[in-house]
């Protein structure tokens, strides 16, 4: 479910960056890897990068179940999480490292949500029918870090730094979906009456 939370977004921005000479600005690609001999295909593009993973903990507590006709499936609650993602400007000209980010942000200021009801065209792999892709609903919220984060982040990366953002993308809904258990649908209550407890 990561992977495509992330896929609906490129799918998203790459057609509001037009592609160069028939390929696509905006990569999934893990930016520590920049640096290895056989990365070539991470140059001259703007690398998108989960770099962490945080669980929604005010969703936490959540029960979950859906009913049959005369049954209750239950099942553990999804999990909830918000992903950290990186955007780095990887070309040589670091003009067009400056413009390609800038890009990213005019995309994000005017994208507030992401969902496959929105979506201009349907991202390869997504299936409109299947609850779990139609359930995917993300919104982008500008990450700033302070220079030491910076450091560290770069630090851990280990590889030059680059121009780039971040966003926390809020929300993906990890699930198995595997039922817990089963129960009778609750037909009737029943209900002492005053003089029940008289007769007590």
């Amino acid at each position: 479910m990561i992977t495509k939370a992330l896929n609906l977004i490129l799918s998203e921005i790459n057609q509001y960056i037009p592609p160069v000479a028939g390929s696509e600005q905006v990569v999934l690609g893990n930016i520590a890897l920049n640096e290895a001999p056989d990365q070539t295909q991470l140059q001259n593009q703007v690398v998108t990068s989960l770099v962490n993973i945080e669980e929604e903990s005010t969703m936490k507590n959540g029960s979950f179940h859906r009913k049959g006709v005369t049954t209750v499936e239950y099942m553990e609650p999804p999990v909830n999480l918000n992903l950290y993602v990186l955007f780095s400007a990887n070309y040589d000209n670091y003009t067009m490292s400056l413009n390609r980010l800038s890009e990213v942000v005019q995309f994000f200021q005017h994208r507030k949500s992401f969902s496959l009801a929105t979506a201009g065209v349907i991202p390869t792999g997504f299936d409109p029918a299947d609850p779990e892709d139609a359930g995917i609903y993300l919104t982008p919220e500008f990450y700033t870090l302070t220079f030491e984060q910076i450091n560290h982040l770069w630090g851990s990366l280990g590889g030059k730094q680059m121009p780039f953002v971040m966003y926390k993308m809020r929300l993906v809904s990890v699930s198995q979906r595997a039922i817990s258990g089963v129960g009778p649908l609750i037909q009737e209550i029943q209900n002492s009456s005053s003089s029940d407890l008289d007769d007590c």
